[in-house]
């Protein structure tokens, strides 16, 4: 009996030469470095938490159930935008392969000639008509391919994006054509969240100074905890 060999075919993001980690059989695209992320998504969920486990059920009660309600669908928007931003492809564009690198160098050597010796050789750039205007495309020498408008080469993922807009560490990707707009609302959605929360947590501290004066109100909020220890903290050090 012959033995029968089945061979896995290798899908493209597992070929991919950038420093990308990918994960879920590459659905799931993130940068190498992710500590930043992980800091982010922390921040996140852990102030929200403070806020749903303190202010929220007196918030409910003694102002309106739709205070934390709405927290509630404000939060699981921002954390799905950031998911959405960190997960996403933002636009990497494939390299040439050896023989399409191979080519384009020929095309360029041919098309610049022999350079002398101690001469700095003429920028790679590649003009395109595009819409009736020349549009000039520059040649990535790590891709080996000449990118199109707006698009760059990111230093950290070793990729090419289109419309690369930058690298962003909070999220651990870049931000770029495919996931733009995951971020633009992911910003805009946190700032909001941010602004939420900050202004009900002022109003929790004055509804409760009413009945239980300022001090009081201070000592039973949970970002007091530290300046309270610190009396105990002096003891000790001294």
């Amino acid at each position: 009996m012959s033995a029968v060999m089945i061979t896995r075919k290798v899908r493209k993001w597992e070929k991919l030469p950038g420093k990308n980690t990918f994960c879920c059989d590459g659905r799931v695209m993130m940068a190498r470095q992710k500590g930043v992320f992980y800091l982010t998504l922390f921040l996140i969920v852990g102030t929200c938490s403070l806020f749903f486990a303190f202010e929220c059920p007196y918030l409910a009660v003694h102002l309106s159930p739709s205070v934390p309600v709405f927290a509630i669908v404000l939060f699981f928007f921002v954390i799905a935008m950031l998911l959405r931003t960190s997960f996403s492809d933002p636009g990497v564009l494939p390299r040439a392969l050896p023989e399409e690198a191979t080519f384009i160098e020929m095309e360029i050597e041919a098309a610049n000639g022999n350079v002398p010796a101690g001469q700095r050789a003429p920028p790679r750039i590649r003009n395109v008509q595009i819409n009736n205007q020349i549009v000039k495309l520059k040649y990535c020498y790590t891709c080996k391919i000449f990118r199109p408008p707006r698009a760059s080469h990111c230093s950290i993922c070793d990729n090419c994006v289109d419309r690369f807009d930058h690298h962003c560490p909070w999220v651990g990707n870049c931000v770029g054509k495919r996931n733009y707009r995951y971020f633009y609302m992911f910003t805009l959605s946190l700032s909001l969240l941010t602004i939420y929360i900050f202004t009900f947590d002022i109003v929790h501290v004055v509804m409760r100074s009413v009945d239980k004066g300022f001090l009081n109100t201070l000592k039973e909020t949970p970002g007091t905890y530290p300046f309270r220890l610190w009396p105990h903290k002096q003891l000790l050090c001294g």
